[in-house]
């Protein structure tokens, strides 16, 4: 009998704003330990936090853009535990009235459109840092990272594979970077996922769920989930029991392991937290930050199918808003609407595997949007072919200027002149007797091999199209 394995996750968000969530103190990257923690931050006697205005915009947008219901009044609570880096013995986070209710995030998995619904967002400060020094076996606190302002998102158990939790990660972390309350930066910390794991036969309860922390690396989550389902599927069928906990990955290793028990909310001791009002949005602030917000990406998926773009081609065009915007851009510059599946498929493909082998994206492309836009609408008018327009978008990146200039330059443009191509026809007609006996026999294979012929007695030049309909016409006619 098959099992099922059962997944949510549970998302950190580090909000863009300059400075932390109750304190004034920067949230930039890199600044030597302990340089970033002012006073509040510390809980230090005689200090009281201030709650940032740009950190609830920011939540506010993302319960627009899931399309949940954000709350006209929420409350900050004092979560409790003691670890090193939690200089104050409590989190101020929020849990039984968050700033954002419900929602979804569609996506698609593989070729498949899915929605994953949301629990709830919540808005929370971070914990500092522990830094761990094994040559000399001791370990630091930094606490620069602590009250930075964070975004906690958490999903239903709605997934049932590791791609579709890796699928839906990266959705959202494209969603949260398209709206820009986050960079998204995984290295840094600015996006990390916890992903509660649990396994049960088909039909039957949910089982029990270890929580594998602090996943910054969608290969890593991937990894970590199955490794997590098929320990928790053995375990089970040696006759043993999963123990709800938390655990961590070995990317080393390729294994969780476990790291502490895993604690109910009523081991955190939640309370409201005295020094802070609830905090109230009005609905005319709600509808503000409304008209402030970007064209979403499932709108621009929308749009794009309508252009005739299939669904797999507009969900790729929309993974970025960088991306999208260079679509956007491109589509402008073209010559006429009939080309704009044509430009899609350059996006995805070319231009994509271009960046790739160069180590550039879309924030700063090596090809504007404009020159992409010539180099289609050469294609489209028939000026060059496509295998040439993939020799020029090499030559652009490299510097060698704009395509025309590339293409007049190299000789490059496509033979289109009827007498010029029929000519090259005549003369490979008549070299290549034997392969126009075999045309004539009914071997199709035979024109192709003829097509080829034009093709190189033109220096691949000849309009393919163009070539193969009059060599068509002139062996049918013989």
């Amino acid at each position: 009998m098959t099992w099922e394995v059962v997944i949510g996750l549970e998302t950190h968000a580090q909000l863009t704003t300059a400075s932390k969530i109750f304190s004034g103190a920067s949230t930039a990257f890199g600044a030597p330990a302990n340089t970033q923690a002012s006073a509040v931050d510390l809980a230090l006697p005689g200090t009281l936090p201030v709650l940032n205005r740009g950190a609830v915009e920011r939540a506010i947008r993302f319960g627009l853009a899931v399309g949940g219901t954000i709350a006209e009044r929420s409350i900050f609570a004092r979560k409790n535990y003691f670890y090193p880096d939690l200089p104050k013995g409590y989190q101020i986070s929020q849990y039984e009235q968050p700033v954002v209710a419900g929602g979804s995030v569609a996506f698609v998995a593989g070729e498949r459109e899915m929605r994953v619904r949301l629990t709830r967002a919540h808005l929370e400060e971070d914990a500092g840092k522990s830094l761990h020094e094994e040559l000399h076996g001791f370990t630091g606190i930094d606490l620069n990272r602590a009250g930075t302002p964070l975004l906690e998102i958490v999903s239903e158990p709605d997934m049932r594979s590791a791609a579709e939790a890796v699928a839906y990660a990266r959705a959202l972390h494209a969603l949260v970077r398209w709206i820009g309350i986050c960079d998204g930066n995984m290295q840094e910390g600015s996006f990390r996922c916890d992903a509660n794991v649990s396994v049960r036969r088909p039909g039957e309860p949910l089982g029990t769920r270890c929580e594998i922390k602090n996943l910054n690396s969608f290969r890593f989550m991937e990894k970590a989930i199955e490794f997590e389902a098929r320990r928790q599927v053995e375990l089970i069928e040696d006759g043993g029991a999963v123990a709800q906990e938390t655990r961590l990955f070995d990317p080393d290793r390729g294994e969780t392991r476990s790291m502490r028990s895993k604690e109910d909310a009523q081991d955190y001791r939640y309370f409201p937290d005295p020094d802070l009002l609830p905090l109230e949005i009005s609905p005319q602030w709600i509808e503000e930050t409304r008209r402030a917000m970007p064209e979403l990406p499932a709108a621009r998926r929308a749009r794009y199918e309508a252009l005739g773009i299939s669904a797999y081609d507009a969900a790729l065009l929309t993974e970025s808003r960088e991306k999208s915007d260079y679509f956007e851009a491109s589509a402008r510059a073209l010559a006429g609407t009939g080309s704009s599946v044509t430009l899609a498929h350059w996006i995805n493909g070319n231009v994509s595997s271009l960046m790739a082998d160069t180590g550039t994206d879309f924030s700063a492309p090596p090809v504007l949007p404009e020159e992409m836009a010539q180099i289609v609408n050469l294609i489209h008018a028939g000026g060059i072919s496509g295998k040439t327009g993939k020799d020029v978008l090499r030559f652009v990146s490299d510097g060698e200027g704009s395509p025309d200039a590339i293409i007049e330059r190299r000789g490059l443009r496509q033979i289109s002149d009827a007498g010029e191509l029929e000519a090259a026809v005549a003369r490979v007609v008549a070299g290549q007797p034997k392969l126009v006996a075999d045309y004539r026999a009914g071997k199709e294979k035979a024109f192709n091999a003829l097509v080829g012929q034009v093709m190189k007695a033109t220096g691949g030049k000849a309009n393919p199209a163009q070539a193969g309909a009059i060599l068509r016409r002139v062996l049918d006619a013989a």
